[in-house]
């Protein structure tokens, strides 16, 4: 594989060197053997590069993927099951194997680990979104090695992350962190698949136009659910959270938070520092599968797209989709083009009644508990891509 003659994107990564607290995020296929069950001598190697970062003072959390990869060689599996139950039941057979030999490694460093499960209600629900908070921040505090995980023992596929990439991404931003590093057996991100002659390394992406006309292949694993892409996508969600990150393989774990010139480094735009959305908005812009659709007219378009407004009934003309009070759906226009993603008010059932009412109309009609917004502005952000309002 060749090196582009001149490689931006070195600087910034020093940074990556003396970040006070970073987050890293280990996948399945780093883990563990393709059989399943854990590869020591892997899972051994990246701790000890953690360890020595701790054993500095500066602070490290872990995302470890392989819970359910870890499991499937004890229940005599040979491949990750594709039924909810059955990944429900290797993870609750692999978490604990897993987190022990995380708490035995550290251990031979002199660190305590704690575990963290979290699933997306943790880091989307205010009240618990603090708790999670204070958590990780007292086993920081404490000089324990957080090991965070999705739970996967209970988490349904309505309230799953969906990989752990953009569960890292979100954990970022959780713990104020300063930097974050994906590790997967890839190295960098490349403008053409790695394996191919003449294939280059990205070493920078600015923003998603640096990628135009790339093709960002999945993971050819059979024991994870992530790769190239799904990283690409938990870059750009810590980036627009504040928090620089860098794509590199689990082999140059130690270089990569050493800063050196390895793996694609995603640095967060100047004009953007210091700006932090919350939680729930990350999730729901990046993370959160639209339970449903629900189309505008023009007047509603423009509301939403130039004066962030609310959507109400009035600006409705049609209900996709099958979906309760409280999910997530996309907003869309005439043409059926995603504009933007709110937490909806209403039920799929409740909503085709209301289509072009007002507010005042259905309150007199059905009572007071009806005049509220379909979507309130609160609970809405605009999707990428979705531009300013036609005129």
């Amino acid at each position: 594989m060749n090196e582009p003659a001149h490689r931006p994107g070195a600087s910034g990564r020093e940074h990556l060197r003396t970040a006070a607290r970073v987050v890293v995020k280990i996948g399945s296929s780093s883990l563990t053997t393709a059989q399943g069950g854990i590869d020591d001598p892997r899972l051994e190697a990246l701790v000890a590069v953690l360890a020595e970062r701790r054993t500095a003072g500066r602070e490290v959390v872990l995302v470890s993927s392989g819970a359910i990869a870890a499991g499937l060689a004890p229940l005599g599996l040979e491949r990750r099951p594709r039924d909810l139950a059955s990944q429900q039941a290797a993870a609750s057979v692999g978490q604990g194997l897993l987190l022990a030999r995380y708490t035995a490694a550290f251990a031979a460093a002199g660190l305590t680990v704690g575990q963290v499960l979290l699933t997306a209600d943790d880091v989307v629900r205010r009240s618990h979104y603090g708790n999670a908070q204070r958590t990780l921040d007292r086993l920081l505090a404490l000089g324990v090695v957080p090991v965070v995980n999705e739970n996967d023992t209970v988490a349904t596929h309505e309230i799953r992350f969906g990989d752990n990439d953009r569960l890292a991404a979100l954990v970022a931003h959780l713990v104020r962190a300063d930097a974050l590093v994906l590790l997967s057996d890839v190295d960098a991100l490349y403008d053409a698949p790695p394996q191919r002659p003449g294939a280059r390394r990205i070493p920078q992406v600015l923003g998603p136009d640096d990628l135009d006309g790339v093709r960002i292949g999945s993971t050819g694993s059979g024991v994870g659910t992530g790769g190239m892409t799904t990283k690409v996508q938990a870059a750009h969600i810590a980036v627009s959270a504040g928090v620089p990150t860098l794509v590199t393989s689990a082999a140059l774990a130690a270089e990569a938070l050493a800063g050196s010139d390895v793996g694609t480094w995603f640095p967060v735009p100047p004009g953007s520092r210091g700006r932090r959305r919350s939680s729930r908005m990350l999730w729901l812009a990046h993370a959160a599968a639209p339970a449903g659709r629900l189309q505008l007219d023009e007047g509603a378009v423009r509301a939403v797209l130039d004066r962030r407004s609310s959507l109400l009934p009035a600006g409705l003309t049609a209900v996709h989709g099958d979906f309760r009070a409280g999910d997530p759906v996309d907003l869309v226009d005439g043409n059926g083009h995603a504009l933007a993603r709110g937490l909806v008010n209403y039920s799929s059932e409740e909503l085709p009644a209301m289509l072009g009412r007002t507010t005042r109309d259905l309150a007199g009609e059905w009572g007071p508990g009806y005049e509220r917004e379909v979507v309130h502005r609160d609970h809405l952000v605009l999707l990428p891509g979705g531009g300013a309002a036609p005129r």
